[in-house]
């Protein structure tokens, strides 16, 4: 009974803590604890309430998300309002046909000019002044993705309005800017995961995903650009679109009240305006088919000078009355239109390619050439991508090239003019040696690109220390960018061998204060020895062969057990893995038969990092072992990211989708779309007490 009592004290008071920090960190921008420290109090939660599920409470950290109550992944919310898409347009004869056809049709309409941003729509919810919903566009005419709590960590989503309506729902683009993305595909490249394509793609998937943190990390923004609904009378049995005459006296002074019209577009963004709703800016209210298309243009001459991405200019009449005797189609509403800017082409001259190394070692080619303005701004540079893409357009240093931005911000090449080739001009090829190192290249079978295969080339060996220290591999706290560069640049690592003895240098660490005080280098140092001891799984993903990540490492340390084994192993018998290809088990070979791989290997085992796993009862269950699993809705007495570590655990593999090669669906509460996949496929699906039975064996 005594021990039932401490175990729900230290519940209690590890609950405490956490929710304090959580407010420190996610409220008050102001944390008291390292990320370490941190963990490791949610890590003793999470195995107290593993240990002794019965006292889970739906109010404990481990079910919320930054302090909040977790919400479903994918839930889905009823539009109020329809998210309807815009008709777009690509010629002034199509605006002006547009602006004479409204004004034939209306008493002498106005037109708002805008920038039409390119991002992710989003619909925000105001009750009574209180953010209590955002929801994305989803299919824009029933349902959206509840998105709520991953909205209020973004700056620009004011969560409480001052003196609103009863309610209020507004539409907004969720974007990202050019230097906050280029931001987040740095940290992406040296963590070795997927590069985003744009910052639309970067801004569209960080507001789905499901822990905030992310989200706030991020650096999303948001302008708004429509009043979607509002009511003003609690009494009022149905949400009033856009009523003209509806009006109430608001109090934004403390000397004068103020009358408040919701009649016109322009008179909603004044009112969000004062509200400190981020809206549109530059926005021109026109009236003639000439003013329009200069708005248009001014729009189009400015958008080089922006530090968010534009995929046109949006045309929509003012008044909301207006809009009201339009109506919409099934598609697009009847009262505006989209203008796209056709991609701005400039010649230039090829005066040399240069040639990058990243992290995997791929060498990329990049154009340099004479500046040339294209969207305002100037360019003199453009990705070559790689050697087929040159050979397909017969690029030769001289060459006179079309030059344009890909969708109005990614400067690229189309095309060569040959007629102005000069004689001496001669194809262009990467070669067979490294630019960075002078070892030798290789170009894979069946891909494009060319790689270097030396793993200590200079060019490659930050971003490998930092992929060997990250979340995904040795997960090493306090090991940052700023930390490792410091590092390697004094002379204490030169490869990953060396993050090991950054311990007999522990004077030296503190006193030219590489990681911090006395206090910090220690926890760091310790947190170096405590890696050690981790999953062979994370040293195998943290080596950084080509290809191999933790789902390829943990399947194959679930077959050979040890790290030892792995390199011993034939090419046949690493085939046997299921999802290896030729191409994967090529580049293990590559790795375990370089003769600086092995004294790397040699001096890890030296040192003490576990190099290998027990198969025992604990680890495998051969009901689970090799089969694919994917889950779906809210689990009672596991997170989802713990039940499929529990999964991996036992030698299962956790998919993201259902399709023919599932084994299991584990379908929680409110399961979505993957649940009537599952049961159109005939795939077994399991409760959360079947599932329970299944890892019990």
């Amino acid at each position: 009974m005594e021990d039932v009592k401490s175990i729900k004290a230290e519940l209690n008071d590890l609950r405490k803590q956490i929710r304090r920090h959580n407010k420190k960190y996610y409220e008050d921008d102001n944390p008291e604890i390292s990320d370490y420290e941190y963990d490791k109090l949610m890590q003793r939660l999470k195995q107290l309430e593993s240990a002794y599920p019965e006292f889970i409470t739906s109010s404990s950290p481990t079910q919320m998300v930054g302090g909040k109550a977790k919400r479903t992944a994918g839930k889905l919310v009823d539009h109020d309002v329809p998210m309807l898409s815009l008709q777009d347009v690509f010629s002034r004869q199509e605006v002006d046909d547009f602006v004479n056809s409204m004004i034939e049709k209306l008493d002498s309409p106005e037109f708002v000019v805008e920038e039409k941003i390119d991002g992710l729509s989003l619909a925000l919810r105001y009750n009574h002044g209180e953010l209590t919903q955002a929801i994305t566009r989803g299919d824009g005419i029933h349902q959206g993705e509840d998105v709520t709590e991953n909205a209020r960590v973004i700056s620009d989503v004011v969560t409480q309005i001052k003196d609103a309506p009863a309610y209020f729902e507004i539409r907004g683009e969720v974007y990202m800017t050019r230097k906050n993305f280029e931001a987040v595909n740095a940290r992406q490249e040296v963590l070795g995961l997927k590069i985003f394509a744009n910052p639309r793609n970067c801004a569209a998937g960080t507001l789905r995903q499901l822990d905030s943190r992310i989200v706030k990390e991020r650096n999303l923004s948001m302008f708004v650009f429509n009043l979607q609904a509002v009511k003003f009378d609690d009494n009022k049995n149905s949400t009033d679109l856009f009523t003209p005459q509806e009006s109430l006296d608001f109090d934004y002074s403390s000397t004068q009240p103020k009358h408040l019209t919701l009649s016109s577009h322009t008179e909603a963004y004044d009112f969000m305006k004062r509200s400190g709703i981020k809206i549109i800016h530059n926005y021109k209210v026109c009236r003639t088919a000439d003013e329009v298309w200069a708005a248009i243009e001014a729009i189009g001459n400015a958008r080089g000078e922006l530090d968010y991405d534009i995929d046109g200019a949006v045309v929509k009449i003012n008044s909301f009355a207006d809009r009201e005797i339009l109506g919409a189609t099934s598609k697009f509403p009847r009262w505006a239109i989209a203008y796209k800017y056709p991609p701005e082409e400039k010649e230039s001259v090829l005066r040399h390619i240069e040639l990058s190394v990243g992290r995997t070692g791929r060498i990329t080619p990049t154009a340099v050439f004479d500046p040339v303005y294209l969207c305002g701004t100037k360019v003199e540079r453009a990705t070559l991508h790689n050697q087929d893409f040159i050979d397909s357009l017969d690029i030769r240093i001289g060459d006179t090239i079309n030059v344009y931005k890909s969708g109005e911000i990614i400067p690229k090449i189309k095309s060569v003019v040959k007629s102005k080739r000069p004689d001496n001009a001669v194809p262009y090829k990467i070669g067979d040696t490294c630019p960075a190192c002078g070892q030798k290249v290789e170009r894979d079978e069946d891909a494009v690109d060319y790689r270097c295969v030396n793993p200590n080339c200079p060019a490659q060996i930050e971003s490998h220390i930092l992929n060997f220290v990250g979340r995904t591999a040795m997960d090493i706290k306090g090991l940052g960018e700023m930390a490792i560069h410091n590092l390697i640049e004094k002379g204490y690592i030169k490869s990953i061998v060396d993050i090991y003895k950054l311990k007999n240098h522990r004077d030296e660490l503190i006193t030219n204060k590489i990681l911090g005080k006395d206090k910090n280098t220690d926890k760091v140092l310790l947190a170096i020895e405590d890696s050690k001891n981790n999953n062979p799984i994370k040293l195998l993903t943290g080596l950084g062969i080509f290809g191999i990540g933790t789902a390829a490492a943990r399947d194959l340390i679930n077959k050979f057990l040890s790290i030892e084994a792995i390199a011993n192993a034939t090419e046949d018998e690493l085939k046997d893995v299921p999802d290896l290809g030729e191409v994967s088990v090529k580049h293990i070979r590559d790795f375990f038969s370089d003769d600086t791989n092995k004294k790397i290997i040699d001096g890890l085992k030296e040192l003490g990092l576990n190099m290998q796993i027990e198969k025992s009862a604990d680890n495998y269950n051969e009901l689970i072992s090799g089969k694919i699993f994917v889950l779906t809705g809210t689990l009672e007495h596991f997170t989802r990211n713990d039940a499929a570590k529990l999964i991996e655990s036992l030698g299962g593999k956790v998919s993201g989708s259902v399709s023919k090669k599932t084994d299991y669906v584990i379908a929680g509460e409110s399961a979505g779309s993957k649940l009537q996949k599952a049961i159109e496929l005939n795939i077994k699906i399991l409760n959360e007490d079947e599932f329970k039975r299944l890892i019990s064996g």
